[in-house]
């Protein structure tokens, strides 16, 4: 195994992590005698696989349902200092509440202290306030680190560069949990400003929410050869030395061997990912032409500013992805979740444009350079990914 400076943490963290959201029981809490046998064995079993190959960082959350549970039942048969775990508690306007959760967290794993504990979820304005106020959860969060319960403070976040931007440079946290990878770039600037602080980078389901990799449409892999689209993402994220650690949400002892093709690779990521990247960059432009490409972004108003809260720049971002690349199921999956993502994945689908005027859209639309063509690209998007409400994990 790879390890790299978790920023200022100090801690040698393995280039690739154990997540712990998809080998528990439930996404409920449930009572440890209605817990399987045979799902504790493979919990069990994913766990000292990920330790034999050198994963020692073993991830998890409150919102995790029976994980922590579960992990309390192994985690403290191993040697504690061979360990590094993380949990994750989602911000709350009572800190009081905040703080009863936090002991439920410590008490599921059955460990005196974690070494990264996550404020969970600061996706917008009102959570990032909930967090650092005087009073609110982050005070709560540094009464427990006091008491040597927790070691390092951090956040996790699937929010907007304006929010992840003021928690970094708060100068409050000693790392975070964000998404990034081949297919959504957008927070590199976050990624940049967290060196600039010194804090460890997590990268988050860079598998699944990267494009449900575990299962790639067959475009995909002809565009990723000789890689498959997993390495080829493992690659691309850990060839940028910001990047400390990605997220293996292991269900499975099997699921390693794959990502860990990456390792030997990585000496070599100068010479084998470029002529990868140009074929995807020219799948694009030859799908959806050159000019879309270099201006599609320009001028989309964010969905809080468009009637309905349709979400414009995610829609076109998935239209794109399923035309030039194949990742229709992908597409599908998020597509279905507007709506139904809360703030973990805002904004609504474009079903109810027939309610908007073409006046009302013309003005929102007033500063991106494909005004025309927007409106009908947002009914056809709809016609090709739209189905069944789509749940969050956490919801299902």
């Amino acid at each position: 195994m790879l390890y790299r400076r978790f920023g200022r943490t100090n801690l040698a963290m393995p280039v690739f992590s154990c997540g712990g959201m998809r080998y528990q029981y439930k996404w409920q809490d449930t009572p440890w005698a209605e817990i399987p046998a045979d799902n504790q064995h493979n919990l069990e079993a994913t766990i000292h696989q990920a330790l034999a190959l050198g994963i020692n960082h073993i991830e998890t959350a409150r919102g995790y349902g029976t994980s922590e549970l579960q992990l309390g039942q192994i985690l403290p048969k191993i040697r504690r200092e061979k360990l590094i775990v993380q949990t994750k508690v989602s911000p709350t306007a009572n800190s009081v509440e905040f703080s009863k959760t936090l002991e439920q967290s410590l008490n599921n794993l059955n460990l005196d202290y974690v070494d990264l504990l996550g404020i969970h979820g600061i996706n917008n304005a009102e959570l990032l306030d909930q967090t650092l106020r005087p009073g609110g959860c982050l005070e709560v969060a540094q009464q427990f680190q006091a008491q040597g319960r927790v070691r390092f403070i951090g956040f996790s976040t699937h929010g907007p560069l304006e929010i992840i931007l003021p928690a970094i440079e708060s100068g409050q946290f000693d790392y975070l949990n964000l998404h990034w990878y081949y297919i959504n770039q957008t927070n590199w600037p976050a990624i940049l400003a967290a060196q600039k602080q010194d804090l460890g980078v997590f990268i988050i389901s860079p598998t699944n929410k990267g494009g449900m990799l575990n299962q790639p449409p067959a475009r995909l892999m002809e565009l990723c050869q000789p890689l498959s689209p997993m390495v080829f993402n493992d690659l691309f994220c850990l060839s940028h030395p910001q990047v400390h650690t990605l997220s293996i949400g292991a269900a499975h002892p099997e699921d390693f061997p794959e990502h860990l093709k990456t390792l030997e690779l990585l000496s070599q990521a100068d010479t084998i990912l470029p002529p990868i990247l140009h074929r995807l960059n020219q799948a694009l432009i030859e799908t959806l032409g050159q000019d879309w490409c270099e201006t599609w972004t320009q001028g989309l108003p964010d969905y809080t500013e468009v009637p309905g809260q349709i979400n414009i720049r995610t829609i076109l971002w998935l239209r794109n992805l399923a035309l030039a690349w194949g990742l229709v199921d992908y597409g599908r999956m998020r597509y279905n979740l507007l709506g139904n993502g809360s703030h973990w994945f805002p904004g609504e689908q474009a079903k109810d444009l027939e309610c908007i005027s073409h006046q009302q859209l013309q003005q929102c639309l007033q500063n991106s350079p494909q005004r025309e063509m927007i409106p009908q690209l947002l009914v056809e998007t709809h016609q090709l990914l739209g189905g069944a409400a789509q749940k969050r994990l956490s919801q299902s």
